[in-house]
């Protein structure tokens, strides 16, 4: 996870992305790759005792999916929401890494938002 221009670790620019695109709904942020899961934030009234290795099992699908959705007539693959009873997960990857984000409930483009900043800046740390 290298650094930008302005020093700021991939870390550091997903968080203030989140931040800045959902406020206080954010209620974690898990990167993830192939071969490793990282949380990177969890909000200060949520308990550390989600299944993260489970978790990343199951969105490491999302690398499939990039491949999968190729060429439909829907265009690329963005983004995944997932609906649950007490938040919801949305989970973008750019070329081998990953990352969900959980929320409270957002309007629909609030999502969207959300989708691009997480993949503008795996995109850009990708390029780096």
């Amino acid at each position: 996870m290298g650094d930008d221009d302005t020093g700021a670790t991939l870390e550091e620019e997903l968080i203030g992305a989140c931040r800045t695109t959902v406020g206080d709904e954010l209620r974690s942020i898990t990167r993830f790759t192939e071969e490793e899961v990282d949380q990177l934030y969890l909000r200060d009234d949520l308990e550390r005792s989600a299944d993260l290795v489970g978790f990343a099992e199951h969105e490491r699908y999302g690398f499939q999916s990039q491949s999968l959705y190729e060429g439909t007539q829907l265009g690329d693959y963005r983004a995944t929401i997932r609906m649950f009873e007490h938040g919801y997960l949305t989970r973008v990857v750019v070329e081998g890494v990953g990352v969900w984000v959980t929320t409270d409930t957002l309007s629909v483009e609030r999502f969207e938002e959300l989708a691009s900043a997480l993949g503008s800046v795996l995109t850009e740390s990708v390029a780096r």
